[in-house]
């Protein structure tokens, strides 16, 4: 269900009921002595959810930016990953310990399992652990990231617990419209990391024309269609310009002839980034 917050923040309510802003910010490789001040940016243009992983090695510049923007803690949605290395019940909970402590915070607002390393075969452990970190209100909301439908199933029919989000590669060349369906079934809310086709799409002519008819950058013609579809998008900048530019989007609409150039560049072969099933 979709909700408008404040300050046109739309936000997404969440399966187990919490709100998670609809446009984020992603930090996957900004620069550990830059994250703080990239993320104070964001914040100071309306940001109000940062995605960081424990493998970008930026928490800690995450946690001071947050503090520094000088918003509480509590309006700020902070979303962490657990390495792959760090699979298995009791090592996911000393890892995530140690994020909490990178992060200079008590608790996180999503804690997700940042790929399923189905070779190692130990994200069931890990998901249990991820399961009692939220009993115990560490972790607000549990989720998963880069998990196909297989391994969704599996952690679901052994635990009984559904992930709220899925956080995976979703852009207009890479649209995956299967995977969506079984979240939707599930209630599960699909999050796109590398909205923009690690910047590739930005000059494609369909995403250009789009633009140029709203007079709109290309980047956010394309947030915005991710918003038009309740998907939940973390764009990366380290560009204080562009980071604020990125969050312009809740003022226009794309129509359906927008919506229809832009579904048909879905190409199944579209990834751009490592496939989950060998991946970790």
């Amino acid at each position: 269900m979709l909700q408008t917050a404040a300050v046109s923040r739309p936000a997404i309510t969440l399966s187990d009921g919490q709100s998670m802003p609809q446009v984020g910010l992603g930090v996957w490789q900004t620069p550990a002595d830059a994250t703080a001040s990239v993320v104070k940016a964001a914040i100071e243009a309306g940001y109000r959810s940062i995605d960081t992983a424990a493998a970008y090695e930026n928490e800690a510049g995450v946690g001071e930016g947050a503090r520094a923007s000088g918003v509480a803690r509590e309006e700020i949605f902070i979303t962490t990953k657990l390495r792959s290395r760090d699979h298995g019940y009791d090592a996911a909970l000393r890892a995530f310990d140690k994020s909490l402590k990178r992060l200079g915070v008590d608790y996180v607002d999503l804690f997700l399992i940042h790929w399923p390393a189905p070779r190692q075969d130990r994200y069931i452990d890990a998901w249990r652990a991820l399961v009692r970190l939220q009993e115990e209100g560490r972790a607000r909301s549990i989720g998963v990231s880069n998990f196909m439908v297989e391994h969704l199933r599996r952690i679901i029919g052994e635990t009984g617990v559904i992930p709220v989000v899925n956080q995976i590669e979703l852009h207009p060349k890479f649209q995956q419209t299967d995977l969506r369906a079984f979240h939707a079934g599930q209630g599960i809310v699909t999050e796109a990391w590398s909205p923009l086709g690690q910047g590739a799409l930005l000059k494609h002519p369909v995403i250009a024309r789009i633009a140029a008819r709203h007079g709109r950058t290309p980047a956010q013609a394309i947030i915005r269609w991710h918003v038009e579809q309740r998907l939940v998008v973390i764009p990366k900048s380290a560009n204080p310009e562009r980071i604020a530019e990125n969050f312009e989007v809740f003022d226009f609409r794309l129509d359906d002839e927008d919506m229809s150039a832009i579904a048909a560049l879905d190409d199944p072969m579209g990834r751009m980034g490592p496939d989950p099933i060998s991946f970790g």
